[in-house]
């Protein structure tokens, strides 16, 4: 596993992989994880229920939390390294 604190992740000349994911909004969180687990082997997936408190602020290149409604469905376009709630 990458460290937190190395974009060596994600990102540099020799790396490829995708770090947003735009078209995945409306869609249901767990096959949304598969998708990026597939695109970006590189990064953890977290599933985050939008409105709820967590207590955290950093940035985290080897993270993506996908933020997601009552239904499960994603509301915001995941971002490698991105931690912040909708």
């Amino acid at each position: 596993m990458w460290d937190c604190d190395s974009s060596k992740c994600c990102f540099g000349p020799k790396i490829r992989v995708p770090i947003w994911w735009l078209e995945l909004v409306g869609q249901n969180g767990e096959k949304v994880k598969v998708v990026i687990e597939k695109d970006n082997a590189y990064v953890t997936i977290i599933l985050m229920k939008s409105g709820e408190k967590y207590g955290f602020t950093n940035f985290c290149y080897n993270q993506v939390n996908v933020w997601i409604d009552e239904k499960a469905n994603v509301v915001q376009a995941p971002i490698v390294g991105y931690v912040g709630k909708p």
